[in-house]
């Protein structure tokens, strides 16, 4: 009782303090008291009906404040640029001066006129300098957008003249919420958990949200890894107004662990990406200071190059770096709720807003004083990088996959990047690029920095450490052919507006009709085929007919004893190919070079019925880009079984179950028993990275996984984690040779594919050789980062194996094949495992 008494006491403190100052909240709290406030300007509490801190603001609260700002203030206008996937808008607010906002686009073009050719005879003495402020792209990372409140009505409302120069001098791009779906998942979690007297026991259940949790958008995806990728509504969005606008500054508000204080920018030094300017870092540390002065005065604790670091391009506070801006990370402390006990005392959500408002604010504040820097840096940016570019262009393309080209042209559209057709067919290193389904991107062009950050190839590093990924090269990413030393002689006319490759329109059959599986929506016209009930085929060897060879996984449609007629079967095919934009062809004849279609090479197919385990136990980011591709990309139902519900789910509706990246086993012991059942009885069972310790420990399937042998020599206790770090692959690009005839590799062209890979599991190659259809060549390293160690370990093991288990398949891909739905190269792994599998 001696011992307990004073923990009871500490707890009660704890309490006490915590429900005092939600007691006490007022806006004086968080705002300057040095200013004076428009009191027509609406505060927060008027329109969202408390102060900010006491309840998680939803989004459809924010969303009404900010339209209600724009309303009443002449500083301040909105847009909104689109929906999410749940249709919540995605707004913008522009706040600066009442006269800015008079000669707006004037200013948006002279600010544009800085990053061009000629920008030396510009004038940025009067020139404003321009701000991205966003707020809570990790939905659960709430104290950001909550802030947003404060910092919107702080710009409306306040008086004097250290805003009117502020305003004056600055255009401010206000994003309150960067991921509205997630933020209203989280907010309605904790505002449901949330006590009338506040409860800090961090196992209380305010503090621990259920599966997925608010973090991701409604795919479940991290969206600060899609700022290059550019695949998501919301990120599009974002990007558009990045273009269009060039800003100086963005910020990016985050939380991190409960038991840490505040981080502001620069990370550390060795960890910033080599294309990333010295400059660049200079000012993120001059900004710095800023911060640290104002978190001084506030009494708030903070670090700053310890953490993190500017490496990958695709977050939020890197992005920028290699666009002529400067990207900062602030990360709070999370309370996670409403008050948390941590080891700095309780930790309260008022705590947490008052500091990313206060690093708002500190932001704004340097970027008024270092304006004029700043706009030259980015002036010098983009001077440098014309000076400093190559000659020649870079070429990307396939001859049988017209539809995975196009979609990296894509990305490089919404990027700004110089694009141009060829001017002929191009032939260079053994590669034959195509008029018509191959794009040129020269390299000495405004975005060449961002061009060769997407395109190189990077094996060599100062630190062994990531934060995130260490390669994204692109055309790696979408399976494409790829030159790097191009004459711009080839070029031919730029491209200003993209449009689809052209297909060859469907001529009608009486006999039947085929579709080659290279395009990289042929999938999505299979399942429209086969669920309209037609029969259907897939050839297991290449044929030729009339001067047209046709290969491995070739779809076979007969048009004679089918659901349709001939005619109706032409009509429904032509629809098929304007959704998905995949050549079918008409064949009049069976008599073919090769097998002919009466073969038995050719093996009936049936309507995949796909489910998807998902919830407790299933990391969210994998399961996620599994049902965005099947929802988004194919257009093909999936089923979601969430582990609590699994037992009394009825499995013999599905012909496929998907089994993503787990940890632990996330299903009990029942269940894994039922699930075996089902195999046994003809389903095809398909599991992701640690799934295969699952599959072999539950007898689904044996294995032999290389068993991690490293050992610490000479290496300190300092130094433990950082050893243990660099034997990680976060994200790399290795090379596999693949077996073309086997069904996994169906619709693949070439005999090696590159593969991405973030897990350390290795398994050993099967003695039989055509159970290793896809094996890593002996010097695998296409890209990216792997000890010496883990490299030699790589080397010659297998990301694939199928076993047969009574009638049914169980089918391991030991990497991710879906990565953050930019890696399309891989994708047609999964469905070839889906339509396929019973032919492995």
């Amino acid at each position: 009782m001696q011992k307990l008494l004073p923990f009871l006491i500490f707890c009660i403190c704890f309490n006490s303090f915590a429900q005092q100052e939600f007691e006490d909240l007022s806006l004086e709290y968080y705002l300057p008291q040095d200013v004076s406030y428009n009191e027509e300007i609406p505060k927060p509490q008027d329109v969202i009906g408390y102060i900010p801190g006491e309840w998680h603001v939803t989004h459809d609260l924010l969303l009404n404040y900010m339209r209600e700002l724009a309303r009443v203030s002449p500083r301040i206008s909105i847009e909104n640029r689109g929906e999410t996937y749940e249709g919540r808008p995605l707004i913008l607010l522009t706040i600066t001066s009442k006269e800015n906002h008079e000669n707006l686009e004037e200013i948006r073009k002279n600010h544009l006129a800085l990053t061009q050719e000629n920008a030396s005879s510009l004038n940025v003495e009067e020139m404003p300098i321009v701000v991205n402020q966003g707020f809570s792209i990790h939905g659960n990372e709430a104290s950001g957008s909550n802030a947003a409140l404060l910092a919107a009505y702080y710009l409306a409302a306040a008086e004097g003249e250290e805003i009117k120069e502020l305003l004056e001098n600055t255009i401010i791009l206000f994003d309150p919420v960067f991921n509205p779906d997630g933020l209203q998942r989280f907010a309605y979690w904790a505002n449901t958990n949330k006590s009338e007297k506040i409860n800090p026991d961090p196992q209380d259940r305010e503090y621990s949200e259920v599966w997925p949790g608010g973090r991701t958008n409604h795919y479940w995806f991290d969206m600060n890894r899609d700022w290059l990728p550019v695949q998501l509504p919301e990120s599009q969005a974002r990007i558009e107004t990045f273009h269009k606008w060039m800003p100086n500054i963005l910020t990016d508000h985050h939380e991190m662990g409960s038991n840490s204080s505040f981080f502001f920018q620069p990370g550390i030094p060795s960890r910033t990406h080599p294309l990333t300017p010295d400059l660049n870092q200079e000012l993120t540390k001059e900004i710095g200071t800023y911060h640290a002065e104002a978190f001084d005065q506030l009494g708030s604790f903070y670090y700053t190059e310890e953490n993190y670091d500017d490496f990958y391009y695709g977050k939020g506070s890197t992005f920028p770096d290699i666009n002529g801006s400067i990207g900062i990370l602030f990360e709070q402390g999370s309370s996670r709720g409403h008050a948390q006990e941590t080891e700095n005392g309780v930790l309260t959500f008022p705590f947490t807003i008052r500091n990313q408002f206060t690093a708002a604010l500190s932001t704004l504040e340097a970027a008024k004083n270092m304006r004029k820097e700043i706009l030259n840096y980015q002036r010098n940016f983009y001077k440098n990088a014309r000076n400093s570019a190559e000659n020649g262009a870079y070429v990307f393309g396939s001859n049988k996959d017209a539809s995975a080209a196009y979609e990296l042209a894509k990305i490089l559209e919404k990027h700004k990047v110089e694009i141009h057709k060829l001017e002929e067919d191009l032939k260079t290193n053994g590669e034959i690029f195509k008029k018509n389904t191959a794009y040129l991107v020269p390299k000495n062009q405004r975005q060449q920095r961002l061009v060769k950050a997407m395109f190189e190839r990077r094996t060599e590093f100062e630190d062994s450490l990531f934060y995130d990924v260490s390669a994204w090269t692109l055309p790696l990413a979408f399976n494409l052919d790829f030159a790097e030393d191009i004459k711009m002689k080839n070029a031919g006319e730029k491209i200003e507006k993209l449009s689809k490759p052209e297909i060859q329109p469907l001529e009608k059959s009486s006999y039947a009709y085929v579709m080659q599986w290279h395009d990289y929506y042929s999938p999505k016209a299979l399942n429209m085929i086969l669920e309209k009930g037609l029969r259907t085929k897939v050839g297991m060897q290449p044929f030729t007919l009339a001067n047209s060879e046709y290969d491995y996984g070739t779809i076979l449609i007969p048009v004679q004893n089918q659901k349709l007629d001939a005619e109706k079967m032409y009509e429904f095919l032509q629809t098929v190919t304007e959704k998905s934009n995949v050549q079918i062809d008409a064949i009049n004849t069976g008599l073919t070079q090769g097998v002919n279609l009466g073969s038995n090479q050719f093996k009936a197919l049936e309507p995949a019925k796909v489910a998807l385990i998902v919830g407790d136990g299933i990391t969210p980011y994998d399961a996620g880009e599994i049902w965005h591709l099947f929802d988004q990309r194919y257009d093909m139902k999936i089923t979601k079984l969430d582990t609590r519900r699994f037992s009394r789910a009825d499995l013999s509706r599905y012909t496929d179950i998907i089994l993503p990246n787990s940890w632990g086993s996330a299903l009990e012991k029942n269940d894994i028993e039922k699930l075996k059942e089902w195999v046994r009885e003809g389903g095809t069972l398909i599991g992701y990275r640690n799934a295969a310790r699952f599959f072999e420990k539950e007898d689904f399937m044996d294995l032999e996984i290389k068993k991690d042998s490293l050992v610490a020599e000479n290496i300190s206790f300092e130094e433990r984690r950082d050893f243990r770090g660099a034997q990680g692959i976060g994200g790399a690009i290795f090379e596999a040779n693949i077996d073309r005839s086997h069904p996994v590799n169906f619709g693949y062209t070439n005999d090696k594919l590159a593969l991405f890979r973030n897990t350390t599991i290795f398994v050993e190659a099967d003695e039989q050789s055509y159970n290793n259809p896809i094996q890593y060549t002996e010097n695998p390293l296409l890209s990216g980062y792997i000890s010496a160690p883990r490299l030699e370990a790589i080397a010659g093991t297998v990301p694939f194996k199928h076993t047969g288990m009574g009638r049914g398949n169980v089918i391991l891909f030991t990497d991710n094949t879906n990565f953050r739905a930019f890696w399309y190269g891989t994708n047609k792994l999964l469905m070839n495992a889906i339509f396929f599998g019973d032919e492995m």
